[in-house]
């Protein structure tokens, strides 16, 4: 068995348990060798991106569209569909006789001969996707919402993006990794050296090191002691539920809240948020949002600016959770239309 696969088919199992595929792989694929963590990456990132299509394409190589599946049936069938199509250089023994292995291991033996069969099946040729959602590989109902805030094409431009392997950047101020579009954010808050920051929500800790490259001498916030480790030390670093009432005296020259979110604009990077996210679950962050933004503004100097992120291309998490407050600047990235990951952003200035 290729430990690559037998690495892919762990983490989409765990991804299908609820878990997140870039936290999960990065744990499991520690010990393998360059090669093969670089094509589990492959099977689990692709499967994930293009989950729709495979799904339609069992059906379509099966004959039975509507076949209900075991979850370690339809990911070992996923992931087979996946390299026999999407990628080049796989040998299609290998992926038709390791998906059936996979099948055996996980105690399913009784459908090795279904899954066999099936990607035998399986071929190069050009399909007809059921539909346009399907297509671009997004969901629906998100198809649909993405269409009436920014229009067909753009909506399009933004689920064609999500199928592609996100850049991998390097802001050159703090030599961490870091999305295009997260490095949009910090230079709204025009840090002057010296100035005082408040950075709630701070983990990771990527648009601390860029606050700490400008000069800022910041007071990093977040609940998680464990996602703390990872901002830099040069913070002074506090463990706060940034929705409650601070504990904090002081006041501050710049706040930044890059608010927790759906993640809408990050599907390149997170596409298993695609699969997941329901109305309800939008509609779960503007009152976290919002009450964030209520207990960091007493904390704003006269004259200071709060600059209120969050990376969800969704109105009611960006422009409804600002709404009321004296907005003087917004700013919209959308994946497909600029570089990285999607990102809103307001500029509110101190109303004192």
């Amino acid at each position: 068995m290729s430990p690559a696969r037998d690495i892919a088919f762990k983490v989409l199992k765990r991804v299908h348990a609820g878990g997140f595929a870039s936290d999960i792989l990065r744990h499991e694929s520690a010990g393998l060798s360059s090669r093969d963590a670089a094509l589990a990456e492959s099977i689990v990132f692709g499967c994930l991106r293009y989950q729709s299509q495979l799904d339609f394409l069992i059906g379509h190589f099966s004959g039975k569209p509507n076949a209900k599946l075991d979850p370690e049936v339809r990911i070992a069938l996923r992931m087979g569909v996946y390299q026999l199509r999407y990628l080049e250089r796989v040998p299609a023994h290998a992926a038709v006789a390791e998906s059936v292995e996979l099948v055996k291991r996980a105690h399913k033996r009784s459908a090795a001969g279904l899954v066999n069969a099936v990607l035998r099946k399986v071929d190069r040729q050009p399909v007809a996707w059921p539909d346009r959602a399907t297509e671009l590989g997004i969901p629906l109902q998100m198809l649909q919402r993405w269409e009436r805030h920014y229009g067909i094409e753009a909506a399009a431009s933004i689920a064609r993006a999500a199928l592609r392997e996100p850049e991998h950047a390097i802001n050159p101020l703090t030599g961490r990794q870091q999305d295009p579009g997260a490095q949009s954010i910090v230079p709204l808050l025009a840090i002057q050296p010296g100035m005082t920051l408040l950075d709630l929500c701070a983990a990771p800790g990527n648009k601390t090191a860029q606050a700490l490259a400008a000069g800022a001498r910041v007071v990093a916030c977040d609940r998680s002691l464990a996602r703390l480790a990872a901002v830099p030390s040069q913070a002074a670093r506090v463990v706060l539920d940034s929705t409650a009432d601070l504990p904090l005296r002081a006041q501050f020259d710049r706040i930044l809240i890059d608010a927790p979110c759906s993640g809408t604009g990050t599907l390149s990077r997170n596409p298993e948020i695609k699969w997941r996210i329901t109305p309800d679950e939008i509609r779960r962050f503007p009152p976290i949002q919002r009450a964030i933004l209520d207990r960091a503004l007493p904390h704003l100097k006269p004259g200071g600016r709060l600059v209120y992120s969050s990376c969800s291309l969704e109105p009611e998490e960006n422009e409804a959770v600002v709404a009321g407050l004296p907005v003087e600047q917004t700013s919209h990235r959308l994946p497909g239309r600029d570089p990285g990951d999607g990102f809103f952003a307001a500029v509110i200035p101190s109303c004192v």
